[in-house]
Parts: structure tokens; sequence; C-alpha cells
């Protein structure tokens, strides 16, 4: 690692957010009112994507801070799709005319559910959908859950789009994150549903857990390679054992330091881009015949609470326990914990606990934030026209001054025409588009660092 490099991450490796949404979840509140929520659902007039969270998982992953419950009890999942029935009953009204963009099941663990619990879901949604017959069907896969008989259940039920949890294919690194899987049972399944006809499959990569060091990462890039993925997404594990109970269990002796970490980041970059992956953004890659890669190209690509997504799958409604809604500015939460959720529901009640009306200004920075993430450039003049700005200049004069370093280093060029992130600036994007976000300082130190 060339030293400049290393004095850029010291410099700019700060606390901040991943921005799959503006204003971040921090700013939630819970003085929301549900009839607002399904007014905003009724009245947008363009398709919408759900998103459901399942979340059951039948071990612990020590390095997950997703929302979850740790169950070997298969009825646990019956009981949870009565509440989901409900909640979709009450979206029922709202959702009559509306089409179906997409369907993404996450957890959790979504392939912790059987064939009949799995038939009943997709029953339950096509139930209150307009059109039958939706375009993107997507499922998070644990190898560990799942089997090559499921795989044809969920090709049958429609489902064109598998995302795998792989993390790591290191034994060692496997078994201080207690998530055992072999190269061998994922090869298996992704060619098993290769032969079946899924459109995309995905890979979840994850650089920064314990024991990790360069050459055993190029072991799993060697052998991600060879099942050949049409995405990846390489996420940035981050450790709060102060707020996930479960990464208490992983010693900070194991952790790669910070200088190590950037070397992880760059040694999947330079390995997937060199194997002709596009760099979709801080942490997708996708072959260039795939419809994010192809967004990109086109300035179709944005983001939402799943990471980098097609602009026609922006407005989401999320359902099932935590899921996050965005829609047109509007957000909000359900309830986090299960017991919460189902009172909700038994009630007859949407359980929404918290959310956030997004201001015009709130708008305007979310935008630019999206934009940098997504095409690392800005045209301020468009930009301007679009939300009617004097002066771009005038209107971030700070935030353009928080920007001088970067230019300085050039990690940015700015000019009257163009705000362009420079190919090195790349790997500090987020750091870069926090410039412009006016809630950092009031949340920054409950992030986690960029890199």
């Amino acid at each position: 690692m060339q030293h400049w490099e290393w004095n850029w991450l010291k410099k700019y490796n700060i606390n901040g957010p991943r921005y799959t949404s503006y204003p971040t979840a921090l700013s939630f509140h819970e003085s929301v009112n549900t009839a607002t929520c399904q007014n905003v659902v009724a009245e947008y007039q363009k398709p919408i994507s759900l998103y459901i969270h399942l979340p059951f998982c039948a071990s612990l992953c020590y390095y997950c801070g997703c929302n979850k419950v740790i169950t070997r009890h298969q009825y646990k999942a019956d009981e949870y799709l009565d509440a989901l029935g409900t909640e979709l009953e009450l979206y029922r009204s709202v959702l009559a005319k509306k089409d179906i963009a997409s369907v993404h099941l996450g957890g959790g663990t979504p392939t912790f559910l059987n064939t009949p619990q799995l038939r009943r879901l997709m029953a339950l949604i096509k139930d209150v959908s307009s059109n039958q017959a939706i375009d993107e069907l997507s499922i998070e896969v644990d190898p560990r859950q799942c089997d090559n008989d499921k795989l044809s259940v969920l090709r049958a039920l429609g489902f064109n789009r598998l995302s795998f949890g792989i993390q790591d294919f290191d034994n060692d690194v496997q078994v201080a994150i207690h998530r055992t899987q072999s190269y061998e049972l994922v090869a298996d399944q992704v060619n098993h549903a290769r032969s079946l006809g899924f459109e995309s499959i995905s890979f979840d990569l994850i650089y920064g857990l314990p024991l990790q060091t360069e050459a055993r990462f190029a072991h799993t890039l060697a052998l991600v390679e060879r099942l050949s993925p049409d995405r990846i997404s390489l996420f940035n594990y981050a450790h709060l054992p102060e707020r996930f109970a479960a990464q208490r269990k992983i010693k900070e002796s194991w952790l790669p330091k910070a200088a190590q970490k950037l070397g992880l980041f760059k040694q999947a970059i330079e390995h997937l881009t060199g194997l002709d992956y596009q760099f979709i953004g801080m942490d997708h890659f996708a072959k260039p015949n795939d419809k994010l890669a192809i967004a990109q190209r086109e300035g179709r690509l944005t983001r939402n609470f799943q990471g980098y997504v097609t602009k026609d799958q922006s407005a989401v409604l999320g359902l099932g326990v935590s899921s996050i809604s965005h829609i047109d500015g509007h957000y909000w939460q359900n309830e986090k914990d299960l017991k919460s959720y189902y009172n909700a529901l038994i009630k007859n009640k949407l359980p929404i606990v918290k959310g956030y009306h997004s201001t015009t200004e709130d708008k305007i920075r979310g935008d630019l934030i999206k934009q940098l993430l997504c095409e690392f450039e800005v045209n301020l003049q468009q930009f301007s026209t679009r939300w009617s700005l004097n002066s771009f200049s005038q209107h971030f004069h700070d935030e353009l001054q928080r920007l001088q370093p970067f230019i300085d280093d050039g990690l940015v060029k700015l000019s009257e025409e163009h705000l362009v992130i420079t190919n090195p600036g790349k790997l500090l994007v987020r750091t870069i588009a926090s410039c412009f976000d006016e809630y950092l300082n009031i949340h920054q130190m409950r992030y986690s660092r960029v890199i």
C-alpha cells in the first residue's frame, strides 16, 4: 500500500452513514401518523416495490447487526405469516390498483421458511396485488438453510433473483463469525440455480472480518471468480459490540487494523474490476450486462434500504417487523420488537412506530448525495435547474468549504459546471458525500467507520 493512501485513510476515514436514505433512520421520530402513511401509498401514481422482512434464523452469526430472531421452531414462521397477512390486508385498499414492480424477501433468513410457508407467503402477496406477474422476485439465501429442492420451489413460485450470503469462504474466518458453509455446498446450489433459469445470482461478501488477511481473502475472491455471480455486494464489517451483543464474541485482536482493511477493500476492487465487473458504487459490483450496470451507465441508478437499485424500484413499501418504507420522500418504520409488532396487528393497527416526512431541503440534499454515490459526479447547472437554485455555490457555500481538502488532495474536481469524484476519491465517496449532510454532526458517533 502506498503511503499517501494510508494518509488519506487516517485523514478521511470518519464515522458516517451508508446513505441508504436521507435523512438516515437516526432522524426518524415517533410523531408519525399511520393514516398519512397509507395516503402516501394511495396517492403515489407509479409502481411500488415490496420489501418483506423475515426475521428467523436457525443459528446466530456473530457479525450480524440485522433484526433477527434465533429459533429452530418452524411453527413460529406460521405465526409470523398470520401477522403479515393482517398487515397486507390493512394495505389492501391502497394496493388494490397498484402495480408491484418487485418483491424482495430479506432477513433474518428468508429461506428459513419451508415449502408450504413460502407458497403461503406468495399467495398472500398476489392476493393484494393488481398485477399477478411481478417482474422481479428476489430472495436472500442462506446456503445452510437451503437445498436444491427449495431452489426448485422458489423458481416455480416465480423467483428469478437470488442473493447468496457468502461473507467469506475461509474456514477459520467462518468459525470466528459462527457461520460455516463449504464452497462445495454453495457451488452445488449456484449451479442448480443456473440450471433452473434464475436470471441473476448475487453474492454478499464482507471485508474486515476477524482473521481475514489478504492471502485468505485472495482465496475467497478466487472461489467467487470460479462461480462468477452476476452481482457482488461488498460490505464493510462494522464492529459495534456496544450495540450488537453477538459481536462481543469476536475478539478485538482478531480484527484487521485500519490499514489492513483498506488493503482488503482495494484488493477486492482491483480483483473484481479486473474481471470486468463494473464498480457500481461504494459496495456493489455487477457484470456489464446486468440491469444495475446498465442503469448506472444510463443515469437510472438510485439507492434505497437494500442498497443500489434502479429508479423504477425506488418506492418501497416495507412489511414485517422492523421494515422501512420509503415513498416520495416519506419514510416510516415498523416496530422492531416482534411482540410489539404482533400486538399492533392484533388490534388491527398498522405496526408503524416512527418515520420522517422530508422537507424540500432534505430532498435537495438527498438527491445530491444519491447522485454522488450512484454516478460519482454532478452537473451543477442541471442540478440547480432541477431544484430551482439560484446558485449552487451560494446554496452550498459552507459545504463546498468542507469539500476543499478533498479538492486539494485530488479526490474531487470542482468547476463551475461539474463536481466530479476522481478514481482515488471513489474509495471515500461516503465521506465526500457527507460534506452535504445537514444532520451528520448530530448522529455521527452512532455510525461506523466508512472503511
